[in-house]
């Protein structure tokens, strides 16, 4: 007999297939590029950007093994996610401090999420046109320029490209079921993990997409026309082991949100005000993805005040898009698409309160996926039935994705500086204090001291066991001159949290104002605390010389000032040196010290007499 052979045209209609996903691939991922451009010009913003970046050293040191063990072993942010450390890490070794870097390598990895996307989905059900679109619109959609132009929000993209490697391998895998394959599915999972735990719910992912498009289910029809079929029992024992995974990593990450600080307990937030505002924000992200206005980097938790108007009409909206989904679920995509969504949010809906947020943009980066879905195959099945020709039908994507790209630039302008950042946040939401301290803060980077006090006394009042703003009511006091007023609100920012990093600086800050005051052992342990706290904590070095030196301590402060210049290189730092060598007759080192400090700081003009002073000595 004969071999049988594919026919040339099915060759060729193969590989047109590929090069037309591939071509599409390309151009999502140079729009998507292009859109995002302007965000390759911002800076970092006074938003976690510091502790995650600018003002990290174990991150600005590079991928070394001290840091890769650091990562492995931190839970910093209330969180365990070393992957997103060591590739902020990386990018410090790439590109130092230059935020161009580290935001085009979250741009690249956005795009690459599109593509990926696209092809799972290209692929999965061999529908272009439905697929092209939901990946637009995962690209231009303004509520995830925050999970893009945010630094700090690295693990977002990051988690969800190994989200979506891990999905293409289990793809692979339901082709053809064996270990090796399941072991590629395993390990994407856990570098998804290591990037961000809110992708615990892969598992119920993979049964969702056994159900469509693979059509793993006995007696159901795959799209693909390839997937092994197995009875629900056999594929509920085969994500067991995924299932542990999510397990462990959600134990590693609430004993991190435990000992962080970052969970907030029954009493603060009860259960029921919990439910009540999962209700609400479901419903919110439903509106913010149809009509994406006012979006802000954060949503304050409304607690007791949700109105049984606002509770109602969120139920009704949630029921009776499920009774819908039921009633059409012969259309797999919209039962599919509309449990994604319900699940994927599961972590972040706030059942276990993490932070002071009602809700985030970040957090519908991967649910508002499974609504595009039911909406652009919805759209397309209605098209077909109408019978509709492609131009209205890509008229009409054009529009929407044009519209959205607008809306998209204009929410990336928020993010190019601090100060854009949070007064739109304060003009769009109303009694956030994490927004009136970062505001606050933002002045203070502009040096507008005096007007950021007002805005941290609104932080205070709004939330008067809010840490932060009685840290930075303490900063501004002894700016001013006030110490012993300063002291308490350091006393009482020290007394309102357990977070190390801001422990530590209030500890560093009180120091300094201690010493000022003239009580030199109190300074003296509040520096000691901070070191043990953060022995990163570079301006506790600082002032730990500028006390040891105050009681003629020179080499004792010279070595301080050293510690505080590896941490971080700053022109008091070098001053501060110079000075101490040059009373301790070194005076070499002291003109090495002053130069540098002119170097960072040309305008440093301490720096530059105390440089002409000892030069004109010398001579």
């Amino acid at each position: 007999m004969p071999k049988k052979t594919v026919p040339k045209e099915r060759d060729g209609l193969f590989a047109s297939t590929e090069k037309r996903n591939a071509i599409l691939c390309l151009l999502l991922v140079a729009a998507t590029l292009a859109l995002y451009n302007p965000v390759n010009r911002h800076p970092f913003v006074n938003y976690d950007d510091p502790s995650y970046v600018t003002e990290n050293p174990r991150v600005q040191a590079g991928l070394t093994w001290s840091t890769t063990a650091w990562a492995f072993t931190s839970t910093e942010h209330s969180n365990w996610h070393p992957l997103t450390w060591l590739s902020h890490a990386l990018d410090c070794q790439l590109f130092h401090l230059n935020p161009a870097g580290h935001h085009f390598t979250s741009l690249l990895i956005h795009a690459m999420n599109v593509a990926l996307l696209f092809l799972l989905l290209a692929l999965g059900t061999r529908r272009v046109g439905p697929s092209l679109f939901v990946a637009a619109l995962f690209a231009f959609h303004p509520i995830n320029v925050e999970s893009v132009a945010w630094v700090a929000e690295r693990k977002n993209v990051l988690s969800t490209f190994f989200f979506f490697v891990a999905i293409a391998a289990y793809s692979w895998y339901a082709q053809k079921p064996n270990w090796r394959r399941y072991v590629a599915v395993f390990v994407m999972f856990a570098l998804a993990l290591m990037s961000k735990p809110m992708v615990i719910t892969l598992p119920f992912i993979l049964l969702l997409l056994d159900y469509w498009p693979l059509g793993r289910l006995q007696a159901s029809v795959p799209l693909t026309g390839n997937a092994a079929q197995a009875p629900i029992s056999k594929l509920l024992v085969e994500k067991l082991p995924l299932l542990a995974l999510s397990a462990g990593s959600a134990i590693i990450t609430l004993y991190a949100q435990q000992s962080g600080g970052a969970m907030r307990s029954t009493l603060q937030f009860p259960f029921i005000v919990r439910i009540e505002n999962a209700i609400v924000a479901y419903a919110m992200y439903l509106w913010k993805m149809l009509w994406p206005a006012h979006l802000a980097p954060l949503y304050p938790h409304p607690g007791d005040s949700l109105a049984f108007w606002q509770m109602f009409l969120s139920l009704l909206i949630l029921a009776n898009i499920t009774v819908l989904v039921w009633q059409f679920r012969a259309k797999r995509y919209l039962l599919v698409g509309w449990l994604w969504f319900l699940g994927t949010l599961v972590p972040v809906i706030g059942l276990v309160q993490v932070g002071d947020a009602a809700m985030a943009d970040r957090y519908a980066y991967i649910p508002l996926i499974g609504i595009v879905v039911m909406i652009a195959y919805g759209i397309s099945d209605l098209a077909d039935t109408r019978k509709l020709d492609v131009i209205p039908r890509v008229t009409a994507a054009a529009c929407v994705l044009i519209a959205l790209a607008f809306a998209t630039d204009r929410q990336l302008s928020y993010w190019s500086s601090s100060y854009d950042l949070w007064a739109h946040a304060l003009a769009v939401t109303q009694n956030s204090y994490i927004a009136e301290d970062n505001f606050g803060g933002a002045l203070v980077l502009l040096g507008r001291t005096n007007e950021a006090y007002p805005h941290f006394r609104a932080a205070a009042l709004i939330n008067p066991y809010d840490p932060m703003s009685h840290f930075n009511l303490g900063a501004y006091l002894q700016e001013s001159g006030q110490l012993q007023d300063a002291v308490q609100q350091y006393q009482y920012s020290i007394h309102l949290t357990s977070d190390v990093g801001l422990l530590a600086s209030a500890y560093a800050n009180q120091g300094s104002a201690l010493r000022d005051l003239g009580q030199d052992d109190k300074a003296r342990a509040s520096y000691d605390e901070a070191l043990r706290l953060n022995p990163g904590q570079f301006n506790a070095y600082l002032g730990l010389g500028h006390l040891l030196e105050k009681q003629g301590k020179l080499v004792e402060a010279i070595s301080a000032y050293s510690q505080s210049i590896a941490l971080r290189p700053t022109d008091e730092g070098y001053f501060s040196l110079g000075h101490a060598s040059q009373a301790a007759n070194r005076n070499s080192e002291a003109i090495a010290a002053y130069q540098a400090a002119l170097k960072i700081n040309p305008d440093a003009k301490e720096a530059q007499q105390a440089l002409t002073a000892l030069a004109a000595a010398q001579h």
